[in-house]
């Protein structure tokens, strides 16, 4: 049985390593341990205590920014991703956020897909949005509460 709970400190190694296998260009570590530090939030979905995805959000009144989502590649498409966005999404009702943005590969479209499933609506191109090996525009897309 899946479980969510808060992205903890001791989780950052775990949830990184997911990081690196599951995104074309991951945040560095530091990147990650500083998002952390400047408090954004985190959730993770954990399955007898082996981490299976993550979640990192930046909640900033009357606004959230989803920065990051990863599930392990052998787990995907089966309930997780939509257990932290849900969790997520409920996180920012009760601090009384009414909007989430995210930006996503233009590319990635099962994103894409999963996002409007829930309600999130496409608003912007951002070209050149991700750097490195393969530059790619991403999608600006929002979710009113």
């Amino acid at each position: 049985m899946y479980k969510i709970s808060l992205l903890d400190i001791s989780d950052l190694d775990e949830a990184y390593e997911i990081e690196v296998l599951t995104n074309p260009s991951p945040w560095s570590f530091d990147n990650f341990k500083s998002s952390f530090e400047v408090g954004h939030h985190g959730l993770v979905c954990k399955e007898d205590n082996k981490m299976l995805g993550f979640l990192i959000f930046s909640p900033i009144k009357p606004e959230a920014h989803l920065l990051s989502i990863a599930v392990i590649k052998t787990q995907q498409s089966k309930g997780m991703g939509s257990l932290l966005l849900k969790s997520m999404i409920s996180q920012c009702k009760a601090m009384g956020i009414n909007q989430v943005f995210l930006e996503v590969r233009i590319s990635n479209k099962k994103a894409i897909a999963f996002y409007q499933k829930y309600g999130f609506k496409k608003d912007a191109i951002r070209e050149n949005y991700y750097s490195g090996d393969a530059p790619e525009d991403a999608l600006l897309m929002s979710l009113s509460l």
